[in-house]
């Protein structure tokens, strides 16, 4: 059994350890920057969620492994630029960092002309930092709210914690929020602190190096 397969099913069994309900979280396989070649294993064994940051690399590694196997669902965790919607709209099947209303606009606008849905979070600024993206909190259901008006389908939050600061706090108020808005999915928790992340109930965890290793 291939590595990658075998950190998986390590880190399956640990979540289910700890859920003690029947919906366990979906494990995106955070495969940006890694080869093919090293995700390929993955897709045998038959796991079907990934997670890619740049547009361009996404359709040039996944385009014809995607229409190979349809149910593969790809996730954009990374920021996504206006003018690179159009495009990712082509290959992802959920958008993870909705954040202004200028970008949603421009989803909402490719929709209509692509005929195509697609699955998005809005990305939150939880701990309020000036170097990452993500609506404040504050502004979050002004957002939400918006994307509703442009018949956008959003089906969860997303968050990426302060990296020097324990994380519960931060999952825990993202789990409040999503239940204000009476959302289903929250897409927090990665290969450092997915525990905590199922704990405030995270339905989509994005873990990376537990799976493939540390990037070079």
């Amino acid at each position: 059994m291939h590595e990658t397969v075998k950190n998986l099913i390590h880190i399956k069994e640990l979540i289910k350890s700890k859920v003690n309900h029947n919906e366990l979280p979906k494990i995106i396989a955070v495969s940006k920057t890694f080869p093919m070649e090293k995700i390929l294993p993955l897709i045998e064994y038959g796991h079907l969620h990934y997670g890619e940051n740049k547009v361009q690399e996404t359709l040039e590694k996944w385009t014809f492994i995607k229409n190979e196997n349809h149910n593969i669902q790809l996730h954009l965790i990374g920021k996504l630029q206006t003018n690179k919607v159009k495009f990712a709209l082509k290959i992802f099947d959920y958008i993870h960092s909705v954040d202004s209303k200028k970008l949603a606009k421009k989803i909402a606008d490719e929709e209509i002309k692509q005929g195509k849905k697609i699955k998005i979070f809005l990305q939150i600024n939880i701990g309020n930092e000036d170097q990452k993206s993500g609506v404040d909190k504050n502004e979050l259901t002004y957002l939400y709210n918006y994307c509703n008006e442009l018949n956008l389908n959003v089906v969860g939050l997303m968050c990426i914690p302060p990296v020097n600061e324990e994380p519960y706090k931060y999952f825990k108020e993202m789990s409040l929020l999503k239940k204000k808005l009476n959302l289903e999915e929250l897409s927090m928790g990665m290969s450092s602190d997915y525990l905590e992340a199922i704990e405030n109930h995270s339905t989509y965890l994005r873990i990376g190096s537990s799976i493939f290793g540390n990037r070079t």
